[in-house]
């Protein structure tokens, strides 16, 4: 990572103006960005675990609805 220090004749404002132009020129904080909301993919026993729940409770979904314990309107 870039080593910003202020310069001993600088004043702040001219500082942090050439901290953040250092920081857009490097790129770190847009890759740290694009880093925080990716999400991975997912694997394929994961992939076969959420399509037998999902499996599992549409029949128990189906086997309440034809029982009558759950409205119809209710999808």
């Amino acid at each position: 990572m870039a080593d910003f220090k202020r310069k001993t004749s600088e004043n702040f404002e001219s500082f942090l103006r050439r901290f953040k132009k250092g920081l857009r020129n490097s790129k770190r904080l847009e890759e740290a960005r694009s880093r925080h909301h990716h999400q991975s993919k997912k694997t394929k026993i994961e992939q076969k675990k959420y399509a037998l729940t999902s499996l599992k409770l549409k029949k128990k979904t189906d086997y309440l609805r034809k029982t009558g314990k759950l409205d119809e309107d209710n999808r």
